[in-house]
């Protein structure tokens, strides 16, 4: 039974008061239909910037380009004050190879090496082919913890997500996301945008790494690890079109093993084969990481020295000539052998400035070729520069 006091009115039976609720009534849904349709308009502009981002890192040419990319345009479009990249790279083999490709790391300071897995920090526990892939790690910034991840901190880092990069349930390394904002990443965050971001990012490197690995195959010697022709071809076309736009010096060196068809008659082509190392780890000890060094066929190397003029150039041929000369290689602990270069050097001169850097490429290698044969013809064991 409903009860009712006198003189009392129900609930809202005001007009003037039902009205005033609905009016609030509606602003809010208004608020809140605005907060939303904000929101969503948010969240497609940020979709938007991802999925170019996407994109733009699927068709990196190469490896800096790939990681300029992820550097500069990531930390933007996720509104982020920290994106660092931690790599395993248990034998320094993608740093070596990425070096021998003209890879300048002092450019990308966010890019960080490890040895092993454990060292990005995840709890990976007792894994095998059959464990689970570890998921983002996400919480507040801890200098102990993360510092690793982080070395250059921003100042006011709060929260970090670390997040791997996984291939075929592989650990390739690790995302490391980083913001001021105490609350961006929590450990009851959803993580499946940054791990599909994160998937994309690792096939992306794992190819253009792969790739990067083919080309050094493809432009290095595999019996004595250094440059072959094609690549030292190339690389002269480019120093010689930077040395005339910069006005430097560059040299070039034709080096010939003296009497190298008596060492395979005499020690067999494994013992040739062992001084054609030996001599490329001699020359290559005398010179900068600047300077290139390329076997050109047979027993002939060229070495390729960046800012150098002629007097520097046939100074270090000269230091290259007594090293080999100075002691003898050991084939195996019973057989020695004594071992002597001759060495040709030319230097680029202003000559035409209209010419090509194919013909002017040419010609400073004929230059250098024709010295080597004076001083084959002169006695061997010795330099000859070119003074055109």
């Amino acid at each position: 039974m409903t009860h009712t006091v006198p003189g009392s009115k129900p609930p809202h039976a005001d007009p003037a008061l039902r009205s005033l609720d609905l009016a609030a009534e509606n602003q809010a849904l208004r608020a809140r239909m605005a907060y939303l349709l904000e929101q969503a308009e948010r969240n497609h502009s940020i979709m938007c910037r991802h999925q170019a981002f996407d994109l733009e890192i699927v068709g990196a040419g190469n490896f800096p380009e790939l990681v300029g990319t992820i550097f500069r345009t990531l930390p933007i479009i996720s509104e982020l004050e920290s994106v660092t990249l931690s790599l395993i790279d248990e034998d320094a083999d993608i740093r070596t190879v990425m070096l021998k490709l003209g890879v300048v790391f002092e450019d990308f300071p966010d890019l960080l090496f490890v040895e092993t897995i454990d060292e990005l920090g995840f709890d990976l526990g007792r894994r095998n082919a059959y464990s689970a892939p570890p998921k983002p790690l996400l919480g507040m910034y801890e200098a102990q913890r993360h510092g690793a991840a982080f070395p250059r901190p921003p100042a006011g880092l709060q929260s970090v997500a670390l997040v791997p990069l996984l291939r075929n349930k592989r650990i390739i390394g690790s995302l490391n996301l980083g913001s001021v904002d105490p609350t961006r990443f929590t450990p009851s965050l959803g993580t499946d945008f940054i791990e599909h971001m994160a998937s994309i990012i690792a096939i992306c490197l794992e190819n253009v790494i792969s790739n990067e690995m083919l080309k050094y195959i493809g432009l290095t010697d595999s019996l004595t690890g250094v440059y072959n022709r094609r690549y030292i071809d190339r690389r002269l076309l480019e120093e010689i079109g930077r040395a005339r736009r910069q006005t430097y010096p560059i040299s070039v060196m034709y080096i010939d093993i003296d009497h190298f068809k008596r060492v395979n008659d005499t020690v067999g082509h494994q013992g040739g084969d062992e001084v054609l190392r030996e001599v490329a780890t001699r020359i290559k000890a005398e010179l900068r990481l600047s300077d290139a060094l390329a076997r050109f066929g047979g027993e002939e190397f060229v070495v390729l020295l960046i800012d150098a003029d002629l007097d520097s150039a046939a100074f270090v041929a000269e230091r290259i000539r007594a090293s080999v000369a100075g002691s003898m290689i050991s084939i195996s602990q019973e057989t020695q052998v004594s071992i002597t270069v001759s060495i040709g050097v030319a230097c680029l001169t202003d000559g035409d400035p209209e010419a090509s850097a194919e013909v002017v490429s040419r010609a400073l290698i004929a230059q250098a070729d024709s010295c080597l044969y004076q001083a084959k013809e002169g006695g061997r064991n010795r330099v000859v520069s070119y003074r055109g």
